[in-house]
């Protein structure tokens, strides 16, 4: 039995994904042995991420600011929005350059059976910003049941308002963006098609 300080530091790792009890247990001991600066500098970046870390007023993504980097981005086409679940989407599609629009994250996908609907997700600020100069939307979802319905579901809410088109397939069904390597997401974007 560890003392309460020790347990409560497991127990708050084990709260990130993919973290066991005995990973966690693993993340404190390597903790407990750093220096002070380290320490510091673990602490700093935790204070740093909870008071300095927002979503972007436009698009959802991270930001610092009011606005990210992207959205700020005169040099980005903002005649094209890429929609995709979560922050960690856009540093996929980012990695393979060959995208130069912007995004909007939805934070989610809509799944009836958790009770995620589509109130729940940032759709409506989705369509507060299709313009008449939008030239497309890109729905880059996750191919999951939830997914695939959260595609559904906005390709028939923009059909009258912009075109709406998906990637590819080549992307496994079930799968995530963020674990699929660069060239097949390359590829996809590429080959992407009308939903």
């Amino acid at each position: 039995m560890y003392p309460k300080k020790f347990q409560n530091m497991i127990d708050s790792y084990s709260k990130l994904p993919g973290v066991g009890k005995k990973t966690a247990e693993r993340y404190a001991f390597t903790t407990l042995s750093w220096d002070d600066e380290t320490i510091d500098q673990m602490i700093q970046s935790l204070v740093d991420i909870k008071e300095g870390i927002h979503t972007c007023n436009i698009c959802g993504n991270l930001c610092e600011g009011e606005i990210c980097e992207i959205c700020m981005n005169s040099h980005r086409n903002h005649k094209l929005i890429c929609v995709v679940q979560n922050p960690k989407n856009i540093d996929s599609i980012e990695s393979i350059q060959e995208y130069n629009g912007v995004y909007h994250v939805l934070n989610g996908t809509i799944n009836a059976s958790k009770g995620i609907l589509p109130e729940q997700l940032n759709i409506n600020s989705l369509l507060n910003r299709i313009q008449e100069d939008t030239e497309e939307v890109i729905l880059a979802l996750d191919p999951t049941v939830d997914g695939e319905t959260t595609s559904l579901y906005l390709s028939k809410l923009l059909k009258d308002k912009c075109k709406v088109t998906k990637l590819a397939n080549g992307i496994p069904l079930g799968s995530h963006l963020d674990y699929t390597d660069t060239l097949t997401l390359l590829k996809a974007f590429q080959k992407r098609s009308d939903n």
